[in-house]
């Protein structure tokens, strides 16, 4: 892998394989290229390093909230706007300016490393072996120290990068599929490197319906699933008004200017603002670790608190992950913690169907209830990566029509021009110099050997036959292709429906082995987490004309460093407190493992049965709804006899995962997520409002450009209060941790 890096080189630029001495990115923005300008710097060591640091630091938090409540960010929007801040403050004593090409590897590099807890397993697969009962797991391994550990992430960190490679291609290059987050990342980018949008040239096949980010009138589209939150909030921030898009480019370079002076806030009151916000979260830690009963109030009076554990966690970090997650998601978690945690446990509990204490995961309502959550995320789930499956089936058979009906002389022979077209057709999508694509040799070189270590790996820890791994690993490179294009299409990467798509064949695969079930789950959800992250990369580097060889580079740096620093604070946290315990409760470990039961004949609680069956059917229709309402022909008549947009109707479509998050979470962690995402709507309505009245007391009215230009600063300013509110507790905790494993 060094010597790859060491291969790419840094100024010259090449345009199918011709040297160009000097090129502006002007150049490549007319030309409607996304060419690999190296111009600019593209993988640099102090680019590595701050997104290993910055990486650092977000798994730290992502490893604390999920074991908390199951809540994994990418944080790409983040880890750009840190990154540039660190370089921005530093500018003056750098030889070499930092580039957006630069940051592309930077947030790519974080980004591998800040997930790693949810694709390793550490916050679901693991947790769950250890909760396992002494005959479940049947004499098998189900605790790992730290050489084990880092085995184990090692086992699942390569296959699915390696694969992501060659769907690039097909779905960045000449699907062009939207990749919300990773346009959002690339339009940040741009705002802060005062560069044109560089979606402005991008024009979509018809098979790329994701997100418009555009709308001036929303804060995203949907907003119903964790990797979505992040591109809605972006859609506050940098999203163009529908009349800058659709204008000719001498008014789009003057709206480009024009938001450029908008969105420029001072990097003086950016840094203030995420210091502010991180040290604010990060006194909440302390104050919690020293006054634990802060973390439990109940607003709702004692009798709710003591009986049906209704309280709120006045968590700044929970305040910022619902203004990440965005309004709409926020608000049908509330409405899964009413429902579950309001109607359904009240109801298990009284008619003794749940007789325990009621956060019993066994015996109590919260176990009962989750059986509700796992049948609303498995039936989404399913029939999403269905739909998704039927559009590439079809799509597959449009492609091998065309084909096949190419235009033909009489004698059968293809017409020259037609050959001319095709050729032109193919040299267009190789756009990119070989120099700066990963060679073909490493990427299904690096597949079979991932796959070989990945069988050798988990056979030397579970004793799991290598042929049963294979098997795993075969399934899920095609699940990951369908978690690829849902996730172009629409933010969200599937990746727990697939690990139970994993968990139900592995049922007749390895009948009754209940560990063998939850690692091919884990196999499965890692091959599909990796190679979608490493896909939103790749698609923000292609707007940026980035190297996607110094992108692979920097994936699979921040990926190996990651199971280290992963593993080791799993240990730590894992000495220091219960897992499962009172501080960690790991629902989504047990999510799995239930699953795992369930498909392998375990009896389900008493009377569950009706209600499982009844939000799974009304999961089922919704998923499909909102494939309507993507739909045109189908959405406007909708839409007109409703009286909405239809942009206003996709943003609060019902979602599933949102509504099944807000039953397996307790209502603390539920009630201050929706707390911040209300607050900051409210806050922003009324700082939009304002402005309207100060513009209309000038004698004039706020365009539509100007609306959308003021949302975009206000939703910056959201985006850094709510990250230094994540990273706050989130570091501090962790020092908490250090502190307390080692007194």
């Amino acid at each position: 892998m060094l010597y790859w890096v060491r291969n790419i080189r840094l100024w010259p630029v090449h345009r199918f394989g011709k040297h160009v001495d000097h090129a502006s990115d002007n150049d490549l923005v007319q030309n409607g290229s996304h060419l690999v300008d190296v111009t600019q710097p593209q993988f640099t060591w102090r680019a590595v390093v701050v997104g290993l640091l910055f990486g650092t630091i977000l798994c730290f938090s992502n490893l604390w909230f999920g074991l908390q409540s199951g809540w994994i960010s990418m944080m790409s929007l983040q880890a750009s706007l840190v990154g540039f801040a660190v370089f921005k403050a530093l500018e003056r004593v750098l030889s070499v300016p930092f580039g957006p090409a630069e940051n592309v590897i930077l947030q790519t590099t974080a980004v591998a490393t800040a997930t790693m807890p949810l694709a390793g397993g550490f916050v679901g697969i693991l947790p769950a072996l250890k909760m396992l009962d002494s005959d479940e797991a049947n004499g098998a391994r189900t605790q790992l120290n730290f050489g084990q550990l880092c085995a184990w992430g090692m086992a699942l960190t390569f296959f699915g990068v390696f694969f992501a490679v060659p769907l690039r291609r097909q779905m960045v290059i000449k699907e062009k599929l939207r990749f919300p987050s990773g346009t959002a990342t690339a339009q940040m980018i741009s705002v802060l490197h005062k560069r044109p949008d560089p979606t402005l040239d991008e024009e979509p096949t018809a098979q790329s319906t994701g997100i418009q980010i555009n709308e001036c009138d929303r804060t995203g589209d949907g907003g119903v699933r964790l990797r979505r939150q992040e591109s809605n909030t972006a859609a506050d921030s940098i999203g163009t008004n529908d009349s800058a898009s659709s204008a000719e480019p001498e008014n789009i370079s003057v709206a480009s200017a024009k938001a450029d002076s908008v969105d420029d806030v001072q990097w003086a009151v950016k840094l203030v603002l995420l210091c502010v916000s991180f040290l604010m979260s990060g006194g909440y830690a302390l104050l919690a670790h020293f006054f634990p009963a802060i973390s439990a109030l109940p607003i709702f009076g004692s009798y709710l608190s003591e009986n049906w554990a209704w309280n709120l966690m006045p968590s700044l970090s929970y305040a910022g992950q619902g203004i990440i997650m965005g309004l709409p998601t926020c608000i049908w978690m509330l409405t899964g913690a009413v429902a579950g945690w309001g109607i359904l446990s009240p109801l298990a509990k009284t008619e003794g169907w749940a007789p325990g204490p009621v956060t019993d995961w066994k015996t109590g309502s919260r176990g009962w209830i989750l059986w509700v959550s796992l049948a609303v995320m498995i039936a989404e789930s399913m029939i999403s990566l269905g739909i998704v499956a039927f559009k590439e089936i079809y799509a597959l058979y449009y492609r091998l029509r065309h084909y096949r009906h190419i235009a033909t002389s009489a004698d059968g022979v293809p017409q020259p021009q037609d050959l001319d077209m095709h050729a032109a057709s193919n040299h267009e999508l190789d756009e990119v110099d070989r120099r700066f694509l990963v060679p073909n040799w490493v990427t299904w070189g690096g597949l079979v050997a991932s796959t070989c270590i990945c069988m050798g790996i988990v056979k030397a820890l579970f004793d799991i036959p290598v042929y049963d791994t294979l098997i795993a690993v075969a399934l899920a490179l095609p699940l990951a292709v369908l978690g690829v294009r849902a996730l172009g299409e629409t933010d969200l990467n599937p990746v727990s429906g697939i690990g139970k798509v994993s968990q139900v064949v592995f049922a007749g695969v390895m009948p009754g082995n209940l560990v063998g079930n939850l690692i091919a789950g884990g196999i499965a959800e890692a091959g599909a987490q990796q190679a979608g992250d490493l896909m939103q990369d790749l698609k923000t580097g292609h707007l940026l004309s980035a190297s996607p060889r110094a992108q692979f580079a920097g994936q699979m740096i921040g990926s190996v460093f990651s199971v280290f620093i992963t593993a080791g604070a799993y240990l730590l946290y894992s000495k220091v407190y219960d897992i499962p315990g009172p501080q960690f409760p790991v629902p989504t470990a047990q999510v799995w493992l239930d699953m795992a039961r369930l498909v392998n004949g375990h009896p389900l609680p008493p009377h569950v049965w009706p209600f499982i069956i009844g939000f799974a059917l009304l999961f089922v229709v919704l998923p499909i709804g909102a494939a309507l309402m993507n739909s045109a022909a189908f959405a406007e008549p909708v839409c007109r006899r409703l009286a909405i947009k239809q942009t206003t109707l996709q943003r609060w479509w019902p979602s599933g995962i949102a509504f099944a998050m807000g039953i397996y979470n307790a209502p603390n962690f539920t009630l201050m997520r929706a707390i911040g995402a209300i607050f900051v709507s409210i806050v922003s309505e009324l700082l939009v409002a304002r402005s309207k009245r100060i513009q209309r007391a000038s004698g004039a009215e706020i365009s539509g450009l100007q609306e959308t230009l003021i949302r975009r600063r206000l939703g910056i300013l959201a985006i850094i209060m709510a990250s230094g509110f994540v990273l706050g507790e989130g570091t501090f905790s962790f020092f908490i941790l250090l502190s307390q494993a080692f007194a």
